[in-house]
C-alpha cells in the first residue's frame, strides 16, 4: 500500500483545488488524450471555487439538495457489510470446522478464499469502465444471492465431495463480492459527491462501514449458533434488498465527471423530486 501511494498519480481536481491549475490542466489533457479540454477544465475550476467558498461541509451535506448523496453514503457501506463477507473472512476457519473440515484444511481453505478475493478485485478494475457500475453490482448481487441460499450443511460430518462443493460455493461468493460490492462500495461514494461535500461524505461512508463491521463481528458467532445455516439466508435477504436498491436508486455513473453528477440526479425518477433545477 505504501509503494502504491508513491505510484498514485495526482488528479486534475486535486491539483486545481490546491492552486496548481496549470499542472491540473496538463494532467487532464494527458487523461483525455486531447487538447480540447477547455470546457471541462473550466467546470473543474468553477467547482473548486464553489467548494472553497463553503466552510461547513457537514452542515452542507445535510441540506435537502444533497439528500441523494447522503443516502448513498449510508446505504452503500451498510449493504457492503451486510452481504456477510466479513463473517466469511473473519471466521472462515470456524465456519469450515463447523462444516466438518479438519484444523489444517480450515486454515488452507480460509487462505484460498482470501486469495480469491484479492484476485477478483482485478476483474472489477478491468471491467468497471466498460460494463458499468450498475451491471457489476446487480450481477454480483445475483451471484451472491445464489451462493448464500444454498444449504451448506448441518452438524454432520461432510463427505469429501460435499466439502469441495462447499469451498467452491464460498469461493464463488467471495469472487462475486470482490468484483462488485467490494471495490464499488468505495468507488461509487467517492465519485458522487461534489467537491464541497466530498470530505464529509467520505467520512460518513468510512464511519458507517466501520460501525457495521464492528456490529457484525461482535454478533456473528452468536447468530451462527442460533441460526446455523439460516445465517446465510439472513445475509441473502439483505443482498436481495441491496440489489433492488441499486436497480431502483443508483444511476449509472460510468464516464460521468464529478461536476456533472447533478444532471444524473435531475434525470432520476426519484432524485429529481429532491434536487432543485
Amino acid at each position: 500500500m505504501t509503494v502504491g501511494g508513491f505510484l498514485l498519480p495526482e488528479t486534475p481536481n486535486s491539483l486545481i483545488e490546491r492552486g496548481s491549475k496549470e499542472r491540473g490542466r496538463k494532467v487532464l489533457v494527458r487523461i483525455r488524450g486531447t487538447d480540447q479540454v477547455d470546457a471541462e477544465f473550466q467546470d473543474m475550476v468553477d467547482a473548486s471555487e464553489l467548494a472553497n467558498a463553503i466552510k461547513h461541509s457537514f452542515g452542507n451535506i445535510l441540506e435537502k439538495r444533497n439528500r441523494p448523496q447522503l443516502v448513498m453514503a449510508i446505504c452503500m457501506p451498510t449493504f457492503q457489510i451486510l452481504t456477510g463477507i466479513n463473517s466469511i473472512l473473519f471466521y472462515a476457519p470456524v465456519l469450515f470446522q463447523s462444516m466438518g473440515f479438519g484444523g489444517n484444511a480450515s486454515l488452507y481453505s480460509s487462505a484460498f478464499t482470501g486469495a480469491v478475493l484479492a484476485g477478483s478485485t482485478f476483474i472489477s478494475i478491468a471491467t468497471v469502465d466498460t460494463l458499468g457500475r450498475r451491471f457489476l453490482l446487480i450481477s454480483g448481487g445475483i451471484q451472491m444471492i445464489i451462493c448464500q441460499v444454498m444449504k451448506f450443511g448441518d452438524n454432520q460430518e461432510l463427505s469429501k465431495g460435499y466439502s469441495i462443493m462447499v469451498v467452491t460455493v464460498i469461493c464463488l461468493f467471495v469472487l462475486a463480492f470482490g468484483r462488485s460490492r467490494g471495490p464499488l462500495g468505495w468507488t461509487v461514494p467517492s465519485e458522487i459527491f461534489p467537491l464541497e461535500t466530498r470530505s464529509a461524505g467520505q467520512s460518513i461512508t468510512v464511519t458507517v462501514n466501520l460501525l457495521f463491521t464492528f456490529i457484525i463481528a461482535q454478533c456473528f458467532l452468536a447468530m451462527l449458533c442460533h441460526f446455523k445455516f439460516g445465517i446465510f439466508l439472513f445475509f441473502a435477504a439483505w443482498i436481495i434488498v441491496m440489489t433492488i436498491f441499486v436497480y431502483a436508486y443508483l444511476p449509472e455513473t460510468k464516464g460521468v465527471p464529478i461536476e456533472e453528477m447533478i444532471f444524473l440526479r435531475r434525470k432520476h425518477w426519484l432524485w429529481k423530486k429532491i434536487v432543485p433545477e
